[in-house]
């Protein structure tokens, strides 16, 4: 069964309860195990609160996801129109190793993400994020 769906959100932290809720919605239409639904919630809610929290200088901006769900695997686009950041590149790559305590602030967000995705792609395209995240569904 494939199912396609679109969300757009405004960068507010109150609105990441939408994005939880369409993902829960839509891993009941498209019969994802819960272990995927809890993996889709936590990374795009690390990817989503790191566009709100730093992807723009102020003002309302939105976040659009088009989710596409088939037998294999779950496609997530992430658009934004924030400033250029491929989380590939950019990010830095923490020290899991190292102690706590020596450890800088941030990265392990992304960290999480990268371990957690079976692939993700980034581009800038017409001064927007894209951001392609894919879950392969044999779990």
């Amino acid at each position: 069964m494939s199912v396609t769906r679109t969300l757009t959100i405004e960068t507010k932290l109150e609105e990441l309860n939408r994005l939880t809720e369409a993902v829960e919605n839509l891993g009941e239409e498209a019969h994802w195990s819960p272990g995927l639904v809890g993996k889709v919630n936590l990374v795009l809610e690390e990817l989503a609160i790191n566009t709100i929290n730093h992807g723009h200088d102020g003002g309302l901006h939105e976040i659009s996801f088009t989710f596409r769900s088939t037998e294999d695997a779950l496609t997530i686009d992430m658009v934004d129109d924030g400033k250029p950041f491929d989380p590939l590149t950019d990010a830095p790559i923490p020290d899991v190793n190292a102690p706590m305590e020596e450890r800088p602030i941030g990265g392990l967000g992304v960290f999480l993400v990268r371990k957690l995705m079976d692939e993700l792609t980034y581009r800038r395209e017409e001064g927007r994020n894209h951001l392609t995240l894919v879950a392969y569904r044999a779990e």
